[in-house]
């Protein structure tokens, strides 16, 4: 029986026979632009080493606590990203719900400026926090989905890296405006000082205006839905929740298939999203350690910050030459040894020079791993699987968030200082690495898929 017209996937709806309009792909691009600069100012350098060091009682209580409702965020995006990633492709309406998931964000964002310095304000500066996390994670699904509308299988390695980059130099920016005109000055705009924290609840609020104003382009000159998407479920919460269930339904199917008839892809997709965990989780504790262990000041972690994004940009830039000449697979193992072994001086230092040197050093490398990572799918998955093996690609991905955080939090409290939660971090990188050395080249998985 024929599927109707209403009900057709969106993998079965034609794509785009070109590549989008460049203002059509330059909002795209901006949203990263956006998203990446809250991410770098609110998850990593400022809002949350202020939440662990200014507002908690104690960085390590602060610190353990930051990773508890991280881990819970992952959890609950876990629970839902399957069924939001397989709703993306049927229902093709991503820039409507790209659209809610932002505003969300965005209102978390803004009520982070009602958090003063006091113990007391903790746990809503975390419960912000976790749901800002959470909806941010739910937007990506979306915004990721839009890739294969606005590209063709030409362009899509090209604008995907347009937009990573433009996301690195986005935060960079933000970072560094804050830095001239909040955090730095004794007196910052719209009098900012450290009395009830109000420099950095002004570099929050300025974060959420940040992202909402790279948003709008997207909203506006985004694709439209696919013509022929199904419709939303109906009936209710009941709807939508039986709909999340036979999404979930379908995910578990494809991972069966998987199982069956490409295991190798099944092991990278595991292997993968255990290691970009760790990857993640670098970058979302880093700022929090700098504060709370090596005694940064305010401005210093913004100085980190600026330095991160500029490394980072300039190894993930330099991976497409490295991935070209010597193969993902090389890439991906050689950045992993090195990202391990840059963990170790900051477990057994508590040297700012030496925490600098490691930060520097681990932001190096990070960009190229996650580069290689998605260049390697991109080499296993053929063409007609390409949308469904991305798909799980970013759903495996957000299945372990939890993984990083609740180690990094776990070896806070076994071992007794701050420090210590980069055993943790080490241990998912290198459970990562071991997961993947049995997978092949990328021809060598290819030739075993049938």
């Amino acid at each position: 029986m024929s599927t109707p017209e209403t009900e057709r996937p969106a993998s079965e709806v034609p794509r785009p026979s070109g590549t989008a309009p460049k203002r059509t792909v330059l909002s795209w691009a901006l949203w990263d632009w956006g998203g990446s600069a809250y991410s770098a100012v609110v998850v990593t350098f400022v809002f949350a080493p202020y939440l662990t060091s200014g507002v908690a009682a104690d960085e390590v209580a602060g610190s353990a606590a930051l990773g508890w409702v991280t881990g819970i965020a992952g959890v609950v995006v876990a629970l839902l990203a399957p069924a939001v990633g397989t709703r993306a492709d049927s229902s093709g309406r991503h820039r409507l719900w790209l659209g809610v998931n932002t505003f969300l964000v965005v209102a978390c964002v803004l009520g982070m400026f009602f958090i003063r310095d006091s113990p007391g304000y903790l746990w809503p500066g975390l419960l912000l926090l976790g749901l800002a996390g959470i909806f941010y994670e739910l937007a990506e699904v979306f915004y990721n989905a839009m890739l294969s509308r606005i590209s063709t299988p030409s362009t899509a390695g090209r604008i995907s890296g347009f937009g990573w980059g433009l996301g690195y130099f986005g935060g960079l920016a933000l970072l560094v405006i804050l830095l001239f005109t909040v955090i730095q000055p004794e007196v910052g705009l719209f009098g900012a000082t450290d009395e009830d924290g109000m420099r950095y609840r002004i570099v929050a609020a300025a974060s959420g205006v940040w992202f909402a104003v790279f948003a709008v382009p997207l909203l506006v000159f985004g694709p439209r839905d696919v013509p022929g998407a199904a419709a939303g479920p109906g009936g209710g919460v009941r709807g939508m929740v039986r709909q999340w269930g036979r999404d979930l339904l379908h995910v578990v199917e494809r991972i069966l298939d998987l199982f069956r008839s490409d295991r190798e892809t099944l092991k990278f997709f595991l292997a993968s999203a255990v290691f970009r965990d760790g990857l993640t989780t670098i970058f979302a504790f880093a700022g929090v350690i700098a504060l709370g262990s090596y005694g940064f000041s305010g401005a210093e972690v913004i100085y980190l910050g600026v330095a991160a994004n500029l490394v980072a940009g300039i190894g993930a830039v330099s991976a497409g030459w490295f991935d070209d000449r010597f193969g993902p697979r090389a890439v991906i193992i050689v950045g992993l040894v090195c990202l391990i072994a840059g963990s170790l001086p900051i477990i057994v230092s508590d040297s700012k020079t030496v925490f600098w040197v490691a930060a520097m050093w681990l932001c190096l490398f990070v960009g190229p791993v996650q580069a290689a990572s998605r260049s390697f799918l991109s080499r296993i998955t053929p063409p007609e699987r390409a949308g469904e093996n991305f798909g799980l690609y970013a759903t495996t991905g957000r299945a372990v968030s939890f993984l990083g955080p609740f180690m990094f939090s776990t070896f806070i409290m076994l071992v007794g200082f701050q420090r210590a939660g980069a055993i943790g971090i080490a241990l998912v990188l290198a459970v990562g690495l071991i997961l993947f050395l049995p997978v092949g080249r990328p021809a060598e998985v290819r030739a075993q898929e049938h």
